[in-house]
């Protein structure tokens, strides 16, 4: 067996840092947006109204029942070509990081609702009825009583969930997106270093989510005590 050669690793690392700016845009943009949408679901699954609820309930079972890996491609190549035969646009060049950045989001909003919900059923409801009591309406009592208390409660849980996200960026592969991961595949590849690569990128993974695991734990300890 031969020995491992690292050489190759200092003269890929601007590549390798292109695509980790890419894994970080992804991972942002599928946090802020599955956030919001999720919060959107949360309270739509919790209404009195039914069709809400049934809406919301329906997209967070459809998504959590389907493998990221399977929604990745449907955006990639089902989604676009259906969108340009109904509105008869043209496809765009590149809709790689586009697709992936929507399918994330869509994705893992189905995730932070579950979460979310949680968090907001952990409120007790009597400072729902008080804020009601005072006057508010329940969309003001939701916003500056409710949802407040509950993201205090709930952002260990966001914050891990956007590590595992972080993780799962890697299946961005199925479309030859050069993320992080897809970086040092093309790298080995090329350079018939494919271990030494993958090791690298696994240990750089490592590094980063374990370091965030830790700081969400410390952060947690915080908001405990």
């Amino acid at each position: 067996m031969n020995d491992f050669d690292w050489s190759s690793i200092p003269g890929a690392l601007p590549f390798l840092w292109d695509g980790m700016k890419t894994t970080l845009e992804i991972t942002v943009i599928a946090v802020v947006v599955g956030i919001v949408w999720g919060t959107l679901l949360a309270i739509m699954r919790m209404s009195s109204f039914k069709p809400l609820s049934w809406f919301a309930a329906g997209y967070v079972n459809l998504f959590r029942s389907i493998p990221l890996v399977m929604v990745l491609l449907w955006f990639f190549l089902i989604v676009p070509a259906l969108l340009e035969s109904l509105f008869n646009t043209p496809r765009s060049s590149d809709t790689r990081l586009s697709s992936a950045m929507v399918a994330f989001a869509l994705f893992e909003a189905a995730y932070y609702s579950e979460i979310i919900r949680a968090g907001i059923q952990s409120v007790s409801k009597g400072q729902i009825s008080a804020a009601l009591a005072l006057g508010m309406s329940y969309a003001q009592a939701m916003r500056l009583v409710v949802l407040p208390q509950a993201f205090r409660n709930m952002v260990p849980l966001l914050l891990t969930q956007g590590i595992i996200l972080f993780q799962d960026t890697s299946l961005v592969y199925v479309s030859s997106l050069a993320d992080f991961f897809g970086a040092a595949y093309k790298v080995g590849d090329r350079d018939g270093r494919l271990v030494e690569l993958l090791l690298f990128a696994g240990a750089v993974y490592f590094a980063i989510c374990f370091s965030a695991s830790l700081l969400v734990k410390r952060f947690q300890k915080r908001v405990v005590t």
